[in-house]
């Protein structure tokens, strides 16, 4: 089982039925005990970094989150949820954020320097880092088109973190992983069939297992 972190931010349901529809079971949580028995750990987020982190700080997640990224089970962030395995987020007043990798997240330049509206909004191309072979994209084409919306992206302290790319102006990175842990910056659940064909790899995961 799946387990969809529940902690008052993001499109729960959209997730579950996105994960669902891979062929994966999933079931949507707030209580420490499912997330730590879960065979794998999904981490949604939508809106502000630092409301989705108080979120999970006022129901005592922060804790149960660090350790399923450590134990080795399949974690996946999507969205504001990739934003909060980082240190800190610069969005609004700042906040601090889980620390699961080293960086920190930005606001896209200006649009008077880009000429480019923010937030990011709509469908845009992945192109995966060569040398840095990531699980979620295989079997998919080169570059497939995945969905996005968001103002602020993720600096990795690390750059062996990124594992693929998108290009709003800037680079920025659009899957980041290590170990056990992926993340992405777009929202698979609505990037019909490549979004769907990546929850499948993430849950496919689980049969690699020793």
């Amino acid at each position: 089982m799946i387990a969809i972190v529940d902690y008052g931010m993001g499109n729960l349901r959209s997730a579950q039925k996105g994960i669902e529809k891979a062929g994966h079971d999933a079931c949507i949580t707030n209580r420490a005990r499912t997330i730590a028995e879960a065979d794998a750990v999904v981490l949604p987020g939508v809106g502000a970094f630092k409301d989705c982190f108080e979120g999970l700080h006022s129901r005592g997640l922060l804790g149960p989150i660090q350790k399923a990224a450590a134990s080795g089970r399949p974690f996946l962030g999507i969205c504001v949820g990739l934003q909060l395995l980082f240190e800190y987020s610069e969005e609004g007043q700042g906040s601090e954020g889980l620390g699961i990798f080293p960086g920190r997240v930005v606001r896209f330049p200006d649009a008077r320097e880009t000429r480019l509206k923010v937030p990011h909004m709509g469908w845009n191309q992945l192109k995966a880092v060569p040398g840095r072979p990531c699980p979620l994209l295989e079997g998919l084409p080169e570059s497939p088109y995945a969905y996005f919306v968001h103002s602020y992206y993720a600096q990795p302290a690390d750059e062996n973190l990124v594992l693929a790319t998108c290009d709003y102006g800037i680079a920025f990175p659009a899957i980041v992983g290590r170990d056990n842990v992926y993340a992405v910056q777009f929202h698979p659940e609505k990037s019909q069939a490549a979004g769907i064909a990546i929850l499948r790899a993430f849950g496919n995961l689980l049969a690699t297992r020793v």
